[in-house]
Protein backbone atom coordinates (compact mmCIF):
# COMPACT_ATOMS: atom_id res chain seq x y z
CA UNK A 1 0.00 0.00 0.00
CA UNK A 2 1.52 3.36 -1.27
CA UNK A 3 2.01 6.48 0.76
CA UNK A 4 2.15 10.07 0.13
CA UNK A 5 5.87 11.17 0.81
CA UNK A 6 6.10 13.91 3.36
CA UNK A 7 9.01 16.55 3.83
CA UNK A 8 11.39 15.99 6.63
CA UNK A 9 9.48 17.82 9.76
CA UNK A 10 9.72 18.24 13.36
CA UNK A 11 6.97 15.45 14.57
CA UNK A 12 3.65 17.14 15.08
CA UNK A 13 3.10 16.04 18.88
CA UNK A 14 6.17 17.66 19.82
CA UNK A 15 5.31 21.19 17.50
CA UNK A 16 2.08 21.18 19.04
CA UNK A 17 3.62 21.26 22.13
CA UNK A 18 5.33 24.16 21.51
CA UNK A 19 2.79 26.16 20.13
CA UNK A 20 0.40 25.33 23.13
CA UNK A 21 3.13 26.46 25.48
CA UNK A 22 3.63 29.78 23.05
CA UNK A 23 0.59 30.71 22.61
CA UNK A 24 -0.52 31.69 26.24
CA UNK A 25 3.07 33.18 26.70
CA UNK A 26 2.16 35.35 24.38
CA UNK A 27 -0.90 36.62 25.03
CA UNK A 28 -0.07 37.06 28.19
CA UNK A 29 2.96 39.02 27.33
CA UNK A 30 0.70 41.75 25.73
CA UNK A 31 -1.98 42.13 28.72
CA UNK A 32 -1.05 39.87 31.84
CA UNK A 33 -4.35 41.89 33.34
CA UNK A 34 -6.94 40.61 29.76
CA UNK A 35 -8.58 37.27 30.26
CA UNK A 36 -6.76 34.89 27.97
CA UNK A 37 -8.14 33.68 24.69
CA UNK A 38 -8.43 30.75 22.96
CA UNK A 39 -6.43 30.79 19.84
CA UNK A 40 -7.98 29.90 16.92
CA UNK A 41 -6.08 28.78 13.71
CA UNK A 42 -6.57 29.75 10.21
CA UNK A 43 -6.68 26.55 7.66
CA UNK A 44 -7.67 25.29 4.43
CA UNK A 45 -9.83 22.43 3.74
CA UNK A 46 -11.48 19.68 1.74
CA UNK A 47 -14.44 17.48 1.85
CA UNK A 48 -13.82 13.92 1.93
CA UNK A 49 -15.57 12.33 -1.43
CA UNK A 50 -16.13 9.69 -3.42
CA UNK A 51 -14.46 9.17 -6.95
CA UNK A 52 -12.93 6.66 -8.66
CA UNK A 53 -9.23 5.55 -8.85
CA UNK A 54 -6.92 3.83 -11.02
CA UNK A 55 -4.03 1.56 -9.05
CA UNK A 56 -1.09 2.11 -12.01
CA UNK A 57 2.12 0.47 -12.56
CA UNK A 58 4.91 2.52 -13.70
CA UNK A 59 8.76 1.36 -15.09
CA UNK A 60 10.88 2.65 -17.72
CA UNK A 61 11.60 0.37 -20.64
CA UNK A 62 13.59 -0.24 -23.23
CA UNK A 63 11.82 -0.61 -27.13
CA UNK A 64 12.32 -3.86 -29.26
CA UNK A 65 10.58 -4.34 -32.77
CA UNK A 66 7.23 -6.30 -33.12
CA UNK A 67 9.44 -8.97 -35.32
CA UNK A 68 12.96 -8.92 -36.99
CA UNK A 69 14.98 -11.15 -39.13
CA UNK A 70 18.62 -11.26 -39.62
CA UNK A 71 19.14 -12.94 -43.14
CA UNK A 72 22.16 -15.10 -43.22
CA UNK A 73 23.23 -16.67 -46.33
CA UNK A 74 23.98 -20.51 -46.72
CA UNK A 75 26.33 -19.98 -49.11
CA UNK A 76 29.23 -18.07 -49.40
CA UNK A 77 29.64 -15.61 -52.62
CA UNK A 78 29.76 -11.98 -54.04
CA UNK A 79 27.22 -9.94 -53.58
CA UNK A 80 25.59 -9.63 -57.64
CA UNK A 81 23.14 -7.42 -57.22
CA UNK A 82 20.98 -5.24 -54.24
CA UNK A 83 17.06 -5.02 -54.65
CA UNK A 84 17.05 -2.66 -51.27
CA UNK A 85 18.63 0.10 -49.56
CA UNK A 86 18.29 0.91 -46.32
CA UNK A 87 14.92 2.28 -44.60
CA UNK A 88 13.44 0.34 -47.61
CA UNK A 89 9.91 -0.72 -46.96
CA UNK A 90 9.84 -4.65 -48.22
CA UNK A 91 6.66 -7.32 -47.86
CA UNK A 92 7.43 -10.73 -46.91
CA UNK A 93 8.91 -13.29 -49.35
CA UNK A 94 9.92 -10.25 -51.57
CA UNK A 95 13.72 -10.88 -53.29
CA UNK A 96 16.25 -8.23 -51.61
CA UNK A 97 19.51 -9.27 -53.08
CA UNK A 98 21.26 -12.04 -55.89
CA UNK A 99 24.60 -13.81 -54.86
CA UNK A 100 26.59 -14.65 -57.72
CA UNK A 101 24.89 -18.06 -59.00
CA UNK A 102 26.46 -19.24 -62.50
CA UNK A 103 27.64 -22.16 -61.32
CA UNK A 104 25.11 -23.08 -59.05
CA UNK A 105 22.81 -22.62 -62.03
CA UNK A 106 24.88 -25.11 -64.34
CA UNK A 107 25.25 -27.68 -61.63
CA UNK A 108 20.99 -27.29 -61.07
CA UNK A 109 20.28 -27.81 -65.19
CA UNK A 110 23.00 -30.83 -64.47
CA UNK A 111 21.09 -32.02 -62.57
CA UNK A 112 17.59 -31.74 -64.13
CA UNK A 113 18.89 -33.35 -67.33
CA UNK A 114 20.54 -36.60 -64.83
CA UNK A 115 16.96 -36.31 -63.38
CA UNK A 116 15.07 -36.55 -66.53
CA UNK A 117 17.41 -39.36 -67.88
CA UNK A 118 16.62 -41.37 -64.85
CA UNK A 119 12.77 -40.90 -65.39
CA UNK A 120 13.00 -42.42 -69.05
CA UNK A 121 15.27 -45.19 -68.01
CA UNK A 122 12.35 -45.90 -65.38
CA UNK A 123 9.44 -45.45 -67.90
CA UNK A 124 11.44 -47.94 -70.12
CA UNK A 125 12.51 -50.53 -67.61
CA UNK A 126 8.56 -50.61 -66.40
CA UNK A 127 7.20 -51.32 -70.01
CA UNK A 128 10.64 -53.29 -72.02
CA UNK A 129 10.54 -56.92 -72.14
CA UNK A 130 12.07 -58.82 -70.42
CA UNK A 131 15.93 -59.80 -70.45
CA UNK A 132 17.49 -62.97 -72.38
CA UNK A 133 17.45 -65.35 -69.63
CA UNK A 134 13.70 -64.84 -69.10
CA UNK A 135 13.18 -65.19 -72.93
CA UNK A 136 15.22 -68.78 -72.86
CA UNK A 137 13.20 -69.70 -70.25
CA UNK A 138 9.81 -68.77 -72.09
CA UNK A 139 11.16 -70.83 -74.71
CA UNK A 140 12.20 -74.09 -72.67
CA UNK A 141 9.00 -74.06 -70.97
CA UNK A 142 7.52 -73.71 -74.48
CA UNK A 143 9.04 -76.59 -75.46
CA UNK A 144 8.50 -78.53 -72.53
CA UNK A 145 4.45 -77.86 -73.15
CA UNK A 146 4.69 -79.22 -76.48
CA UNK A 147 6.63 -82.33 -75.87
CA UNK A 148 4.36 -82.84 -72.78
CA UNK A 149 1.54 -82.43 -75.38
CA UNK A 150 3.14 -84.82 -77.85
CA UNK A 151 4.18 -88.05 -74.86
CA UNK A 152 0.51 -87.41 -74.05
CA UNK A 153 -0.76 -88.02 -77.55
CA UNK A 154 1.31 -91.36 -78.00
CA UNK A 155 0.32 -92.64 -74.97
CA UNK A 156 -3.16 -92.05 -75.51
CA UNK A 157 -2.40 -93.84 -79.08
CA UNK A 158 -0.79 -96.86 -77.36
CA UNK A 159 -3.42 -97.36 -75.42
CA UNK A 160 -6.29 -97.80 -77.64
CA UNK A 161 -3.51 -100.28 -79.65
CA UNK A 162 -3.42 -102.07 -76.49
CA UNK A 163 -6.91 -102.47 -75.67
CA UNK A 164 -7.38 -103.83 -79.06
CA UNK A 165 -4.46 -106.52 -78.63
CA UNK A 166 -2.07 -105.11 -81.38
CA UNK A 167 0.35 -103.64 -79.40
CA UNK A 168 2.14 -105.86 -76.53
CA UNK A 169 1.93 -104.01 -72.70
CA UNK A 170 5.72 -103.09 -72.77
CA UNK A 171 5.61 -100.38 -75.30
CA UNK A 172 2.52 -99.42 -73.21
CA UNK A 173 4.56 -99.04 -70.18
CA UNK A 174 7.40 -97.24 -72.27
CA UNK A 175 4.94 -94.42 -73.30
CA UNK A 176 3.87 -93.95 -69.82
CA UNK A 177 7.31 -93.50 -68.33
CA UNK A 178 8.07 -90.75 -71.22
CA UNK A 179 4.74 -89.14 -70.57
CA UNK A 180 5.85 -88.65 -67.16
CA UNK A 181 9.24 -87.83 -68.30
CA UNK A 182 7.69 -85.20 -70.34
CA UNK A 183 5.57 -83.58 -67.51
CA UNK A 184 8.34 -83.36 -64.71
CA UNK A 185 10.01 -81.41 -67.19
CA UNK A 186 7.76 -79.05 -68.12
CA UNK A 187 6.98 -78.58 -64.54
CA UNK A 188 10.77 -77.89 -63.85
CA UNK A 189 10.73 -75.36 -66.71
CA UNK A 190 8.13 -73.42 -65.88
CA UNK A 191 8.91 -73.14 -62.35
CA UNK A 192 12.07 -71.82 -63.48
CA UNK A 193 9.73 -69.45 -65.93
CA UNK A 194 8.38 -67.85 -62.79
CA UNK A 195 11.14 -67.47 -60.61
CA UNK A 196 13.04 -65.46 -62.80
CA UNK A 197 10.07 -63.45 -63.90
CA UNK A 198 9.38 -62.51 -60.14
CA UNK A 199 12.57 -61.90 -58.89
CA UNK A 200 14.19 -60.30 -62.20
CA UNK A 201 11.94 -58.26 -62.75
CA UNK A 202 11.68 -56.85 -59.07
CA UNK A 203 14.91 -56.17 -59.05
CA UNK A 204 14.65 -54.34 -62.57
CA UNK A 205 12.48 -52.21 -60.85
CA UNK A 206 13.84 -51.19 -58.03
CA UNK A 207 17.28 -50.68 -59.59
CA UNK A 208 15.44 -48.16 -61.77
CA UNK A 209 13.46 -46.82 -58.66
CA UNK A 210 16.30 -45.97 -56.85
CA UNK A 211 18.39 -44.12 -59.92
CA UNK A 212 15.61 -42.07 -60.19
CA UNK A 213 15.51 -41.16 -56.47
CA UNK A 214 18.86 -40.52 -56.61
CA UNK A 215 18.44 -38.23 -59.63
CA UNK A 216 15.62 -36.64 -57.80
CA UNK A 217 17.52 -36.05 -54.45
CA UNK A 218 20.28 -34.33 -56.05
CA UNK A 219 18.49 -32.23 -58.78
CA UNK A 220 16.25 -30.77 -55.67
CA UNK A 221 19.91 -30.29 -53.94
CA UNK A 222 20.83 -28.10 -56.60
CA UNK A 223 18.15 -26.51 -57.13
CA UNK A 224 18.30 -25.41 -52.86
CA UNK A 225 21.35 -24.11 -53.54
CA UNK A 226 20.54 -22.43 -56.40
CA UNK A 227 18.01 -21.01 -54.08
CA UNK A 228 20.17 -20.13 -51.68
CA UNK A 229 21.69 -17.44 -53.60
CA UNK A 230 18.29 -15.62 -53.57
CA UNK A 231 18.08 -13.60 -50.45
CA UNK A 232 13.83 -12.99 -50.26
CA UNK A 233 12.06 -11.33 -46.76
CA UNK A 234 10.32 -13.84 -44.44
CA UNK A 235 8.93 -10.92 -42.23
CA UNK A 236 6.94 -7.64 -43.22
CA UNK A 237 8.98 -4.88 -42.81
CA UNK A 238 11.78 -1.80 -42.99
CA UNK A 239 15.80 -2.94 -43.97
CA UNK A 240 17.89 -1.15 -41.27
CA UNK A 241 21.10 -2.54 -41.86
CA UNK A 242 22.36 -3.57 -44.73
CA UNK A 243 26.72 -3.47 -44.22
CA UNK A 244 27.76 -4.86 -47.62
CA UNK A 245 27.84 -2.99 -51.60
CA UNK A 246 27.32 -5.05 -54.25
CA UNK A 247 30.34 -7.05 -55.59
CA UNK A 248 31.46 -7.54 -52.01
CA UNK A 249 31.55 -11.53 -50.66
CA UNK A 250 29.07 -12.33 -48.49
CA UNK A 251 29.81 -15.01 -45.85
CA UNK A 252 28.01 -17.59 -44.82
CA UNK A 253 26.87 -17.13 -41.27
CA UNK A 254 26.97 -13.72 -41.31
CA UNK A 255 24.18 -11.09 -41.69
CA UNK A 256 23.97 -9.60 -45.07
CA UNK A 257 20.35 -7.71 -44.32
CA UNK A 258 18.54 -6.84 -41.68
CA UNK A 259 14.95 -6.54 -41.73
CA UNK A 260 12.43 -5.14 -38.89
CA UNK A 261 8.69 -4.80 -38.62
CA UNK A 262 8.03 -1.82 -37.00
CA UNK A 263 3.68 -1.57 -37.10
CA UNK A 264 3.76 -2.68 -33.58
CA UNK A 265 6.65 -1.84 -30.98
CA UNK A 266 6.94 -4.37 -27.75
CA UNK A 267 8.51 -2.16 -24.38
CA UNK A 268 10.09 -4.52 -22.06
CA UNK A 269 10.84 -3.33 -18.57
CA UNK A 270 11.69 -5.52 -14.98
CA UNK A 271 9.55 -4.50 -12.23
CA UNK A 272 9.39 -5.86 -8.72
CA UNK A 273 7.64 -9.49 -7.92
CA UNK A 274 5.08 -7.31 -5.47
CA UNK A 275 3.78 -4.58 -8.41
CA UNK A 276 4.22 -7.38 -11.57
CA UNK A 277 2.07 -9.88 -9.47
CA UNK A 278 -0.59 -7.14 -9.85
CA UNK A 279 -0.48 -7.35 -13.68
CA UNK A 280 -2.41 -9.62 -16.33
CA UNK A 281 -1.83 -10.08 -20.02
CA UNK A 282 -4.43 -7.47 -21.85
CA UNK A 283 -4.68 -4.76 -18.86
CA UNK A 284 -4.23 -1.35 -20.54
CA UNK A 285 -1.43 0.70 -20.36
CA UNK A 286 0.68 3.14 -22.11
CA UNK A 287 3.92 4.48 -23.61
CA UNK A 288 5.61 8.18 -22.92
CA UNK A 289 8.75 9.03 -24.63
CA UNK A 290 10.20 12.55 -25.73
CA UNK A 291 9.22 11.86 -29.51
CA UNK A 292 5.45 11.73 -28.47
CA UNK A 293 3.12 14.78 -28.39
CA UNK A 294 0.91 12.19 -25.98
CA UNK A 295 1.06 8.99 -24.27
CA UNK A 296 0.34 6.09 -27.00
CA UNK A 297 -1.42 3.49 -25.65
CA UNK A 298 -0.92 -0.49 -25.55
CA UNK A 299 -1.64 -3.46 -23.71
CA UNK A 300 0.27 -5.83 -21.53
CA UNK A 301 1.19 -8.65 -23.68
CA UNK A 302 3.70 -10.89 -21.76
CA UNK A 303 4.27 -10.96 -17.78
CA UNK A 304 6.97 -13.26 -16.96
CA UNK A 305 6.56 -16.36 -15.16
CA UNK A 306 9.76 -16.70 -13.71
CA UNK A 307 11.78 -14.31 -11.83
CA UNK A 308 15.20 -12.74 -13.50
CA UNK A 309 17.41 -14.56 -11.57
CA UNK A 310 19.82 -11.50 -11.77
CA UNK A 311 17.76 -9.02 -10.75
CA UNK A 312 15.06 -11.08 -9.07
CA UNK A 313 12.11 -8.91 -11.16
CA UNK A 314 9.71 -9.90 -13.53
CA UNK A 315 9.76 -8.70 -17.30
CA UNK A 316 6.61 -7.54 -18.80
CA UNK A 317 5.88 -6.76 -22.34
CA UNK A 318 3.67 -3.77 -23.41
CA UNK A 319 2.40 -4.12 -27.10
CA UNK A 320 1.46 -0.98 -28.92
CA UNK A 321 0.75 0.10 -32.43
CA UNK A 322 3.22 2.20 -34.48
CA UNK A 323 1.82 3.23 -37.39
CA UNK A 324 3.57 6.10 -38.22
CA UNK A 325 6.54 4.84 -36.52
CA UNK A 326 7.41 7.49 -34.10
CA UNK A 327 8.96 5.28 -32.03
CA UNK A 328 12.26 3.31 -32.39
CA UNK A 329 13.83 0.13 -31.20
CA UNK A 330 16.59 0.78 -28.73
CA UNK A 331 14.64 3.86 -27.06
CA UNK A 332 13.73 4.78 -23.59
CA UNK A 333 10.04 4.81 -22.41
CA UNK A 334 7.98 5.45 -19.53
CA UNK A 335 5.29 2.79 -18.94
CA UNK A 336 2.51 3.24 -17.06
CA UNK A 337 -0.08 0.26 -16.66
CA UNK A 338 -3.34 0.13 -15.17
CA UNK A 339 -3.49 -2.75 -12.47
CA UNK A 340 -6.68 -2.13 -11.15
CA UNK A 341 -9.75 0.53 -10.77
CA UNK A 342 -11.50 1.35 -7.99
CA UNK A 343 -14.82 2.53 -8.95
CA UNK A 344 -16.03 4.23 -5.41
CA UNK A 345 -13.23 5.08 -3.03
CA UNK A 346 -13.37 7.90 -0.26
CA UNK A 347 -10.27 10.28 -1.29
CA UNK A 348 -9.14 13.14 0.04
CA UNK A 349 -6.06 15.48 -1.04
CA UNK A 350 -2.42 13.84 -0.88
CA UNK A 351 -1.50 17.42 1.44
CA UNK A 352 -4.24 16.29 3.97
CA UNK A 353 -2.70 12.82 4.77
CA UNK A 354 -0.24 13.12 8.10
CA UNK A 355 2.83 10.64 8.41
CA UNK A 356 4.39 10.16 11.60
CA UNK A 357 8.01 8.68 11.90
CA UNK A 358 6.95 5.39 12.90
CA UNK A 359 4.80 5.55 9.51
CA UNK A 360 1.07 5.67 10.37
CA UNK A 361 -1.03 8.27 8.99
CA UNK A 362 -3.38 10.40 10.14
CA UNK A 363 -5.68 13.63 9.25
CA UNK A 364 -7.34 16.40 11.17
CA UNK A 365 -11.42 16.13 10.89
CA UNK A 366 -13.12 19.29 11.46
CA UNK A 367 -16.28 19.01 13.19
CA UNK A 368 -19.41 20.47 14.09
CA UNK A 369 -17.71 22.75 17.10
CA UNK A 370 -15.08 24.29 14.75
CA UNK A 371 -12.17 22.34 16.36
CA UNK A 372 -9.83 19.88 14.55
CA UNK A 373 -9.88 16.75 15.88
CA UNK A 374 -6.70 13.75 14.86
CA UNK A 375 -8.29 10.52 12.72
CA UNK A 376 -6.01 7.81 12.64
CA UNK A 377 -6.57 6.71 8.78
CA UNK A 378 -5.36 3.44 6.72
CA UNK A 379 -4.15 4.51 3.35
CA UNK A 380 -4.90 2.69 0.18
CA UNK A 381 -4.53 3.57 -3.80
CA UNK A 382 -2.95 6.95 -4.50
CA UNK A 383 -3.66 8.35 -7.93
CA UNK A 384 -1.73 11.71 -8.96
CA UNK A 385 -2.83 14.23 -6.06
CA UNK A 386 -5.73 12.10 -4.65
CA UNK A 387 -5.25 9.69 -1.74
CA UNK A 388 -7.52 6.72 -1.00
CA UNK A 389 -8.65 6.25 2.66
CA UNK A 390 -9.57 2.64 3.50
CA UNK A 391 -10.53 3.71 7.16
CA UNK A 392 -10.89 6.43 9.60
CA UNK A 393 -13.36 9.04 7.88
CA UNK A 394 -16.31 8.92 6.18
CA UNK A 395 -17.52 10.43 3.07
CA UNK A 396 -18.81 14.20 3.60
CA UNK A 397 -16.07 14.42 6.30
CA UNK A 398 -14.33 18.10 6.17
CA UNK A 399 -10.28 17.40 6.37
CA UNK A 400 -7.56 20.47 7.01
CA UNK A 401 -5.47 20.41 3.86
CA UNK A 402 -3.13 22.99 4.70
CA UNK A 403 -2.09 24.44 8.39
CA UNK A 404 -2.25 20.85 10.08
CA UNK A 405 1.53 19.88 10.69
CA UNK A 406 1.89 21.27 14.63
CA UNK A 407 -1.93 21.45 14.68
CA UNK A 408 -2.33 20.30 18.12
CA UNK A 409 -5.83 18.18 18.56
CA UNK A 410 -8.82 19.81 19.21
CA UNK A 411 -7.78 23.25 18.01
CA UNK A 412 -10.32 26.08 17.33
CA UNK A 413 -10.28 26.83 13.65
CA UNK A 414 -11.02 29.13 11.21
CA UNK A 415 -11.63 28.14 7.36
CA UNK A 416 -10.05 30.20 4.78
CA UNK A 417 -10.20 30.21 0.73
CA UNK A 418 -7.11 28.96 -0.97
CA UNK A 419 -4.59 31.09 -2.30
CA UNK A 420 -5.07 32.03 -6.15
CA UNK A 421 -2.35 30.79 -8.73
CA UNK A 422 -0.32 34.10 -9.15
CA UNK A 423 -0.01 35.15 -12.56
CA UNK A 424 3.33 34.26 -14.31
CA UNK A 425 5.27 37.46 -15.32
CA UNK A 426 6.32 38.48 -18.57
CA UNK A 427 9.90 37.85 -17.48
CA UNK A 428 9.71 34.91 -15.80
CA UNK A 429 8.40 33.32 -19.22
CA UNK A 430 11.36 33.29 -20.93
Amino acid sequence: MSRPHQPNQPGRRSAALVLAALLPLALFGCSGKEKEKEPVVAVESALVKRASLQRTVTAEAILYPLHQAALVPKISAPVEKFYVNRGSRVQQGQLLAVLENRDLSAAAEQSKGEWEQAQAAYETTTVATVPEEVQKAQLDATAAKQALEAEQKVYAARQNLYKQGALPRKDLDAAAISLTQARNAYDIAQQHLNSLLKTSKAQELRSAQGQLAAAKGKYQGAEAQLGYSEIRSPISGVITDRPLYPGEMATAGTPLLTVMDLSHVIAKAHIPQAEAALLKVGDKASLTAPSLSEPLPGKVAVVSPALDPNSTTVEVWVDAANPHQELKPGTSVSLSMLAQTIPDALTVPASAVLTESDGTTSVMVIGDDSRAHQHDVKTGVRQDNQVQIVSGVKAGDRVVTAGAYGLPDNTRVQLQAAAPAQPVKESEKD
